[in-house]
């Protein structure tokens, strides 16, 4: 029987025989390899992207292209690698698949890196030659990192520390799209490994965590309203729900929404604003709102009294007289209780969640469980959900580790395309926000991570457990129409599957919409 695959780089066994350069475990050509973790299962039936086409140069090619399904690319996947065969077979149904293995996913990342990057090339000598030293150094940059992401995991530090050292260098700032977001996830392994280093004995996210009490910073407020203003992912968030509030509304008097997390703590209540713009634009011969009452929940009690000072003054300004608002500072939404929220009989009650829930996501004691379950309690109307897209709360650090990458290269990606190499904003969004979430999907555990982006799929389980029922989502058309006005990329796409919304860049999903109802 073949020895297990072994943590520690002088110890690689493939074939039984043994190696001591761990980038034998990522050479594609080897004839078998040694054992890796495998990662969660891809099913089909579940998703309409196909999850490694994220791969961060195909957004170079800016033609519009057909969200590519997931089947398409496992055959091509089985057809063409060398580890497909003796891996069992997808005969007989076409929605069963293999389970896809950390070495696959590693053999799949490198090679869409080197033929994306082979598309680029230009027909000048010089040209080819630069584009063909630029392709091996980003495929060693893919490598290396996800060896040290190996050796991180494996508590190798005299290794990782080594690789990191290599990765620092080529992991730029201001450099291609890969190797930018390479500079974020070099900086969350440094964190997580510095913490170990100091900390042995402590469970991993204590040193993060005081690291990020300047969360609010003047630097990550702005490059949060950069992000709304230059980025879709936001605003599609606020489109989705404002469409589906102002549909609610129909025959009401008086409606209460109620905003978990205050849009993200952006200045000056944009979301709000757009909807009492469309209130105010309304046909005359519906039946009148009589009151419009917002609460804002959040932790930034300044914050949400100056929002709903502006949002009054602004509805002043169109004459919405029926406008109220309110506020509920609170540390934590685990400590949000229904007689904090000041219902009363007769209004009909609509909640809003723009990005926020998942950080409730803990890995145990059911916190986020609970709190939809005392929301469902409140019987709404509606409740609107909008959320990351991805699957980064996963118990494993290897697993979360490889779908952030694929997630944030494909955002990065994204920003590459809209804003130029040198462009000022971009290192603001860049390294104040998205950097951000990355380090501490990265570097922490326990309480310290709150950045646990969960899929569509595992919203609709904890949703149905917690007594919700699905409101379809029937505004596809409506939804292209206002993406075509708000981004002149086409590698932005809306699709729609089984009642939800997506946004994605290219055909990775980024962002995710959907509606429920108490009953």
């Amino acid at each position: 029987m073949m020895p297990p695959y072994s943590c520690q780089k002088t110890e690689v066994y493939i074939d039984e025989q043994k190696y001591s350069d761990p980038q034998m475990v990522l050479d594609p050509n080897l004839s078998s390899m040694a054992y890796l973790p495998s990662l969660p299962t891809l099913d089909n039936n579940n998703s309409s992207f196909c999850f490694f086409s994220s791969s961060l140069e195909e957004t170079r090619n800016h033609e519009s292209q057909k969200l590519a399904p997931l089947t398409d690319y496992h055959e091509s996947f089985e057809s063409s690698t060398p580890f497909s065969s003796g891996r069992g077979s997808t005969s007989g149904n076409s929605n069963s698949f293999q389970k896809l293995h950390f070495r696959d996913h590693v053999w799949a990342y490198t090679q869409r890196f080197l033929a994306v990057e082979a598309m680029d090339m230009g027909f000048n000598e010089y040209e080819e030659s630069v584009e063909e030293e630029r392709s091996r150094d980003g495929m060693k940059l893919v490598q290396q990192l996800i060896a040290c992401a190996e050796a991180v995991a494996c508590r190798d530090k005299s290794f990782a520390l080594a690789l990191l050292s290599e990765l620092r260098p080529n992991a730029l700032v201001f450099g291609t799209s890969f190797q930018r977001v390479a500079s974020c996830f070099v900086q969350g392994l440094s964190d997580r490994l510095e913490h170990e280093l100091v900390h042995p004995l402590v469970s991993v996210g204590v040193t993060a965590k005081m690291m990020n009490t300047t969360a609010n910073s003047p630097d990550k407020d702005e490059a949060l309203r950069l992000v709304y203003e230059i980025c879709p992912q936001i605003q599609f968030g606020h489109f989705i729900a404002n469409a589906s509030i102002l549909e609610a509304f129909e025959g009401e008097r008086c409606v209460h929404v109620v905003d978990l997390g205050m849009s993200l703590g952006l200045s000056h209540g944009y979301q709000w604003r757009n909807l009492m713009q469309s209130l105010a634009n309304r046909t005359r011969g519906r039946v009148p709102l009589q009151r419009l009452r917002i609460t804002g929940v959040g932790n930034r009690g300044e914050r949400l009294e100056e929002i709903g000072k502006e949002l009054e003054v602004y509805a002043g300004s169109l004459k919405l007289g029926f406008f109220q608002f309110s506020m509920v500072e609170i540390g934590n939404l685990e400590n949000l209780k229904p007689e904090d929220l000041g219902l009363s009989d007769g209004e009909v009650l609509v909640i809003n969640s723009i990005l926020h829930l998942h950080c409730v996501a803990k890995e145990s004691k059911g916190a986020l469980n609970s709190i939809l379950k005392m929301l469902h309690r409140l019987s709404p109307k509606l409740m609107v959900l909008v959320e990351q897209d991805s699957s980064h709360n996963g118990p494993f650090f290897l697993g979360r580790f490889m779908e952030a990458l694929h997630y944030y290269s494909a955002i990065f990606d994204s920003l590459d395309a809209m804003l130029p190499k040198y462009d000022t904003r971009r290192a603001k969004i860049e390294q104040f926000h998205f950097a951000e979430e990355i380090k501490n999907i990265v570097s922490c555990e326990g309480q310290a991570r709150v950045e646990r982006h969960e899929t569509m799929d595992q919203w609709r389980r904890r949703m149905s457990r917690a007594g919700f029922q699905q409101s379809p989502l029937k505004m596809m058309t409506k939804t292209k129409q206002w993406l075509e006005k708000v981004s002149a990329f086409e590698g932005y796409r809306v699709m729609e599957e089984k009642g939800c919304l997506f946004l994605g860049w290219k055909s990775k999903p980024i962002i995710s919409a959907s509606c429920w109802k108490s009953s």
